[in-house]
């Protein structure tokens, strides 16, 4: 089943920074789609329910930014 997750992300300032998260993300296991907004700082991801959030935040911090709990 769908499920849909929204993570607040810091340090996503342009355009670049839109494409490393979501390309970090959509690559994971279970995750159907991926879309940041960093004037809001949002990531908002689909997965099939079978996905690690603890993955997603990971994969995110590896890029550079900031997961927000």
């Amino acid at each position: 089943m769908a499920e849909t997750i929204t993570l607040k992300v810091e340090g996503m300032s342009c355009n670049h920074c839109k494409m490393a998260v979501e390309k970090a993300v959509q690559k994971l296991a279970g995750v159907q789609s991926v879309e940041a907004t960093p004037s809001e700082n949002l990531v908002k991801i689909t997965t099939d329910g079978s996905s690690d959030l603890a993955a997603i935040k990971e994969a995110i911090t590896e890029e550079g930014y900031t997961v927000v709990d």
